[in-house]
């Protein structure tokens, strides 16, 4: 395998931008981010504690093992995905990243399709992914002025499902809000959210086991394994397993962010690669380490999904953090402290998620992908962002959350649908990689060789096994409160985009357009 190989660049131009022209684009966003911000950003989009929400459930399909480990193998599959990701990234350093991607990797005759299929997955899943960060927001700070306010079992405060969806409204509003101005201030705050979630995120996984007495055995950690409760209706152990792994199927992507960022940061042909293999390294480390942490403190694991608990059963890492501080110190001032380190992260990794959103939006538009595109491509003037397209995506974020009024399963289906759409939307690109001829693919400094196969190969059948596990029942038998809507919102969208293609888009959509002229052969 061989990894960064140099080549002699012209000192004036930037590295990035030289090989952005020679893909037929000019500079139109401002290229001022460093390697460091471009991972801050990209850090935050993944989040130290973006499992919280799942926990629970993955802990009662199949215990602590299954969970901890499946932490481990996914995180083995993931740096295959991540790796085929980086050595594209570092060829192809565009906002438009995937679909572009998928459009050159795909050659003349089935590169529009790739590319517009691979658009729509890709700006689906950013978009739902806005709306799964502002629900587990919304969820933390719920608990917070529970548990604030005296807990379940003491008159404390439970916000109704109206006051739960305000929350999520204004979660976004307040992202696109900020997003509306300079990416500089976007990269500020997310450089404030690696140390918050760092050092938070340190805090919490060494605090918590060190507070809570007595912690459980590394025998009921590492190998206890049980069986699904009647209540969830899984009676199949294989069938309970991959429910109880969709913790850590959700929380190792996102890294795909720093190839939004690439036609905004320096020399990112180089540091593109970077910022995805770092953060995917940090978030492994830190992720497992939570999932430790929260697994040693249980008290009682019993107790963590009784309605009648001080959480209501309703979040359980919120009761393993309370029965923490309580047990200890008989108050909760500190699992207060605890939970609102949980919500800075799901503030923060919105923030940059919307930063995502918006820019495949743009870059979309931009080539007249989707509706009313000349509205969407439009650049501020003076901040130098995509700001139509940061509220387009924070309008159809909000939509998405109304059915929180009335559905209990909706968390499940916006993780899901966002799951499928944003990994679903890496398998094309990769596997236009896979299967084309090496002597078309101009390599960036970041180039695989011949290991590329095989790891395009396993990051390609990966793939297709988490968008496959998202689409499953998890609850039975099967009713309208427990539904997994996914399915069918997912099939409704992307059957609409395909009838689109064929009656219509099929005649103009070309792909990536380009506003330099240059040679094809690149």
């Amino acid at each position: 395998m061989q990894v960064f190989r140099t080549e002699s660049v012209s000192v004036e131009m930037d590295t990035g931008e030289k090989r952005l022209n020679e893909l037929g684009y000019k500079q139109e966003l401002r290229r001022e981010m460093t390697l460091f911000k471009t991972m801050a950003i990209t850090f935050s989009s993944m989040a130290v504690f973006t499992g919280t929400p799942l926990y629970g459930a993955s802990l009662r399909y199949a215990g602590p093992a299954s969970l901890i480990w499946g932490w481990v193998v996914v995180t083995f599959f993931t740096w295959f995905v991540g790796i085929a990701m980086a050595e594209i990234c570092s060829s192809f350093p565009t906002t438009g990243s995937l679909y572009f991607w998928a459009a050159h990797l795909a050659g003349h005759r089935w590169g529009p399709f790739a590319s517009w299929c691979c658009a729509w997955l890709e700006t689906i899943g950013l978009i739902s992914g806005m709306g799964a960060q502002a629900f587990s927001g919304s969820q933390a700070l719920q608990f917070i002025i529970l548990l604030a306010t005296g807990n379940n079992k003491g008159g404390g405060y439970l916000a109704s499902k109206g006051v739960f969806l305000g929350m999520y409204i204004c979660l976004i509003i307040i992202w696109a809000v900020l997003n509306t101005f300079a990416l500089q201030l976007i990269a500020f705050l997310s450089i404030i959210s690696v140390w918050w979630q760092v050092i938070g995120g340190l805090a919490v996984i060494i605090m918590l086991p060190l507070v809570a007495q007595p912690t459980q055995p590394a025998s009921y950690v590492f190998t206890h394994f049980e069986t699904a409760p009647e209540s969830t209706g899984v009676s199949s152990k294989p069938y309970a397993v991959i429910l109880s792994v969709l913790l850590s199927n959700y929380c190792l992507y996102g890294y795909d962010t720093a190839a939004h960022l690439t036609e905004e940061t320096k020399g990112a042909d180089k540091t593109g690669p970077i910022a995805i293999l770092s953060s995917i390294g940090i978030i492994s480390f830190f992720g497992w380490a939570y999932n430790l942490a929260l697994t040693f403190s249980i008290q009682d694991p019993n107790y963590l999904y009784d309605p009648n608990n001080e959480t209501g059963g309703g979040l359980v890492p919120a009761q393993i953090i309370y029965d923490a501080f309580h047990r200890r110190y008989q108050n909760v001032t500190g699992a207060v402290v605890f939970m609102c380190i949980i919500w800075g992260s799901f503030f923060f990794c919105g923030l940059s998620v919307t930063a995502s959103a918006a820019r495949v939006v743009y870059a979309l538009s931009r080539d007249k992908g989707i509706p009313f595109s000349p509205i969407w491509r439009k650049i501020h003037p003076k901040y130098k962002v995509p700001r139509n397209a940061v509220w387009l995506c924070a309008i159809i974020s909000m939509l998405l959350g109304l059915p929180i009024l009335k559905l209990d399963v909706i968390f499940t289906a916006i993780i899901s649908i966002s799951t499928i759409g944003w990994v679903g939307g890496y398998a094309i690109p990769i596997f236009a990689r896979l299967v084309m001829d090496e002597k078309n693919f101009k390599p960036g400094p970041f180039y695989l060789g011949r290991a590329r196969r095989p790891v395009c190969l396993v990051a390609f059948l990966w793939i297709c096994y988490t968008c496959s596990a998202f689409l499953l029942p998890t609850l039975y038998p099967i009713t309208w409160n427990n539904f997994n809507y996914a399915p069918v919102a997912l099939g409704l969208v992307l059957s609409l985009v395909m009838l689109w293609w064929v009656l219509d888009a099929r005649k103009w959509f070309k792909g990536p357009v380009r506003n330099i002229d240059v040679n094809d052969d690149i």
